[in-house]
């Protein structure tokens, strides 16, 4: 168990946390949730001791193992990537360490003798025999291929890289684990194992994410970060979001009867209790959400942003895009090429690719960014588009003004200020905010302002490349909410599992040797047999 008693952190006159009191049991896993900037992380590392709280405690049951993501992927460049995996078990590694410098030793004495055969013992009984090979097979299970065990972790790639630390905190089974961010750059499959893994682990887990589907995947409880204080809610993310939002719809609601109610939110976690029976979870984290007290559910106070496209200028006709033989090659070889394809009027196309280059590179062409390329597209008339490119720092390059006037470049008349304010306002940029200097923003209010632009645009065909990307969970609460309504046809990439499954009705994989589309759910998408084997002939 972790217990933790009144615990504050201050930086200055600014208070992260104040007076928190919670605890964490075995067999559970805690998502841990807030705005950007709550203290999410910070919160991991005072657990891990990392970071110092200002007053307050943390108490662990003696004896257990602690294991934390580790973030810093240069810690261990010079050591071999099955090494690094093993220094995830610090107690384990260090015996086999002290056990090899011993019978390394030229002068061997007595002591020395006994010693190691005091190491010999332990070593057997934590199943040090079997730790290489456990660490073999943790590293497959996360995709890393046994060509590469013995190489230096610095010959590897930073995705690469983000398995193996991955598989260092996951060895040996800690009986606390503390993930921040653990599916950033992993690909579907990973996560998904990820997930399967999770699911069944009997330890303590707390994880900071900001993937949905993930979140819903594993946690059996929600920690939340809100106003420096921090409660526990049972269930998972979708369940704390939904209930949070219907009771504070029965706030509002002063005629509905308190018995009427009461019966609304028991029939809530009737039906979601219904649905998690269908998860991979085990089965003593499913019955949690049937012992749920409805007086634990209480009102969200989180703003979220209006993000809403449906207010179009032009109707788009039938013709909207004919894409004929596209292809483009980067410094590596061959992005994507002989992509042929027509869109339909409603399409919502999720673009996937197993190269993230390729489909930054698809949107600036699309988007006339980029001229040099093979083959050849036509927009319809009727269209009007607006895209969120993947990095849209060109945007802000150079500018040197407030908030008000960077997007009143984009809403092609003099539009008065209270008209651009009202696009700020929608992304929670509200008084004296709208006077910021562009110069200073952060990459999560950068993105907010995109929104803003493409929102003022009112274009009849939208794009987005990896849109969530510095946003915190509320904004992509909304953005998906804002994708799901848009009347018009969206074309978009992005890594959120939710988003895609919830927003797609068609698949577009551009590959090196041409298309795969598919008039069908993201789900279906990547668990068709006859998908797996075409996307294996195109990349091969």
């Amino acid at each position: 168990m972790i217990s933790v008693s009144n615990l504050s952190l201050r930086y200055g006159k600014r208070t992260l946390f104040e007076d928190v009191n919670l605890k964490f049991n075995q067999g559970n896993c805690y998502g841990v949730i807030g705005a950007n900037g709550a203290g999410k992380s910070t919160f991991l590392k005072i657990l891990s001791g990392e970071v110092s709280q200002t007053s307050g405690s943390v108490a662990f049951t003696p004896g257990e193992r602690m294991a934390v993501l580790k973030q810093n992927h240069y810690e261990f460049d010079e050591f071999t990537v099955l090494e690094t995996v093993m220094m995830g078990h610090k107690e384990l590694y260090a015996i086999m360490k002290e056990k090899d410098a011993i019978y390394m030793k030229e002068d061997f004495t007595e002591k020395d003798g006994e010693r190691a055969g005091e190491l010999e013992n332990i070593f057997a009984e934590k199943d040090g025999w079997n730790m290489e090979s456990n660490a073999a097979t943790m590293l497959s299970n996360l995709g890393i291929t046994e060509e590469n065990h013995y190489k230096l972790l610095k010959e590897l790639d930073n995705t690469q890289k983000v398995r193996v630390l991955l598989a260092q905190a996951l060895f040996g089974n800690p009986d606390i684990l503390l993930l921040d961010e653990p599916t950033n750059d992993l690909d579907i499959e990973t996560i998904a194992w990820l997930e399967n893994f999770l699911a069944d682990y009997q330890s303590i887990v707390l994880v900071v994410s900001h993937d949905r589907h993930f979140l819903d995947a594993v946690c059996t409880h929600i920690v939340d970060i809100d106003f420096s204080k921090m409660s526990i809610y049972t269930g998972n993310y979708t369940f704390w979001y939904e209930s949070s939002q219907l009771a504070l719809k029965q706030r509002s609601d002063q005629n509905k009867k308190t018995e009427d109610k009461v019966k609304e939110l028991q029939e809530f976690i009737r039906r979601f209790s219904a649905n998690a029976s269908k998860s991979k979870q085990a089965t003593s984290r499913k019955k949690a959400l049937d012992k749920i007290d409805i007086t634990e559910i209480k009102a969200s106070s989180r703003k979220y942003p209006a993000i809403i496209f449906n207010n179009t200028g032009r109707e788009a006709g039938d013709q909207i895009l004919q894409v004929e033989g596209l292809g483009k090659s980067g410094n590596d070889g061959v992005l994507f090429d002989k992509v042929t394809f027509m869109v339909n009027k409603g399409d919502k196309i999720a673009v996937l690719s197993q190269n993230s280059l390729a489909t930054a590179a698809f949107y600036d062409i699309l988007s006339g960014r980029d001229t040099d390329h093979k083959g050849e597209f036509k927009w319809g008339v009727t269209i009007s588009t607006a895209d969120i490119p993947n990095d849209s720092s060109e945007y802000f390059a150079g500018k040197d003004e407030n908030l008000v006037d960077w997007l009143r470049e984009y809403s092609g008349t003099d539009a008065d200020e209270q008209f651009v304010r009202s696009f700020l306002g929608r992304m929670l940029f509200s008084g004296e905010e709208v006077l910021k200097n562009v110069k200073v923003l952060s990459g999560g209010e950068k993105m907010r302002c995109m929104f803003s632009r493409m929102m003022l645009q009112q274009a009849n065909l939208l794009m987005f490349d990896e849109p969530t990307n510095h946003l915190d969970l509320e904004s992509i609460e909304a953005l998906n909410n804002g994708m799901k309504d848009f009347k018009g046809t969206i074309l978009f990439t992005s890594r959120d599992h939710q988003l895609t499954e919830t927003v797609a009705n068609r698949i577009i994989e551009i590959t090196p040797k041409g298309t795969i589309d598919k008039l069908m759910t993201y789900d279906e998408y990547i668990n068709s047999d006859e998908v797996a084997k075409l996307r294996e002939s195109m990349y091969a």
